[in-house]
């Protein structure tokens, strides 16, 4: 783990330096507070910092301020290293936002301890962090696809509808539906059916744009938000996705599966909602469904208004 050492002592730097180097740490060495605020700026600053009190440019608990008023979900385990023995200092220094102190001249095993426990509290907001993120995604992703889900998939919709009418720009919506897909299961099985979705959204992802979003709307339904977009009958991405969903077996434990898609699709006009976009969308997928599947249709303009 990388360790930041910012003191103006010469000599107590190097001890540092060679002590956190022998106990497995990286650390990285400064003079004085305006170079350790400048390293803690930056995006992949020390997750442990040791600061002398007394510095020039910046003294150790005023870095300390200017620190935690950054908005940061993993911020640093701060030790101030300080001659001042007097219990109003060691106060105001946890005040400035110092998680612990330790006073000079310092005892090794003294040290060594309130290093440990830095790492322990570091380890442990780590992995609070990765639990968050975690239940973050599982919040907005569908658990099978991996894909974002309804909700997610909706708030990306009235996004990019919001950026489409801000720039004056084009925004298509596709709804994704698997032709025959209770057959699937009914034939199959349901993890031959998962296999499916799973297979489905693998193809689908390989069509896309980098700035295209993909989210499960429900079921064997899926919406295509394809900012910049306009759809034209024969090409586009929606019928790239069409085709190549239908020239893609899913293998599965009982055997390779057909299957293809049908998708309905709607262009965001001027004053359009995201509203409009789905129900010009949903109509168009009946369309396409009524004419005999594995096609895409789309909604006459004055549908998507």
């Amino acid at each position: 783990m990388r360790a930041l050492v910012a003191d103006d002592d010469v000599t107590s730097r190097r001890i540092l330096e060679a002590i956190l180097t022998k106990w497995g740490l990286e650390p990285t060495v400064v003079a004085d507070g305006l170079a350790a605020e400048a390293v803690l700026m930056e995006e992949d600053a020390p997750p442990l910092v040791l600061l002398d009190w007394n510095m020039p440019g910046l003294e150790g608990p005023e870095v300390c301020r200017r620190l935690r008023r950054r908005e940061t979900s993993s911020p640093p385990y701060v030790v101030l290293l300080t001659s001042r023995g007097e219990k109003s200092d060691i106060v105001r220094g946890l005040d400035a936002g110092a998680n612990d102190y330790i006073a000079k001249p310092y005892d090794l095993g003294e040290l060594r301890a309130r290093i440990g426990v830095g790492l322990r509290m570091l380890e442990l907001q780590a992995d609070l962090a990765r639990v968050r993120d975690e239940l973050a995604f599982q919040a907005t992703h569908d658990v099978l696809t991996g894909l974002p889900n309804r909700r997610a998939a909706l708030e990306a919709l009235e996004r990019e509808v919001s950026r489409a009418a801000r720039e004056k720009g084009a925004l298509s919506l596709g709804i994704c539906d698997l032709d025959h897909f209770k057959n699937v299961n009914d034939t199959w099985g349901h993890p031959a059916g998962d296999a499916v979705l799973v297979a489905f959204a693998k193809v689908v992802r390989g069509c896309l744009r980098p700035y295209d979003i993909l989210g499960r709307y429900g079921g064997e339904e899926f919406l295509l938000v394809a900012p910049g977009h306009r759809p034209t009958a024969g090409g586009g991405v929606f019928e790239r996705v069409r085709r190549a969903v239908a020239q893609t077996p899913v293998a599965t434990a009982g055997g390779a599966i057909s299957v293809t898609v049908s998708i309905g699709v709607a262009n965001l006009r001027a004053g359009g909602t995201s509203d409009a976009l789905l129900s010009a969308a949903d109509a168009a997928l009946y369309r396409a469904k009524d004419e005999g599947r594995n096609r895409v249709c789309y909604a006459p303009e004055e549908e998507a208004r």
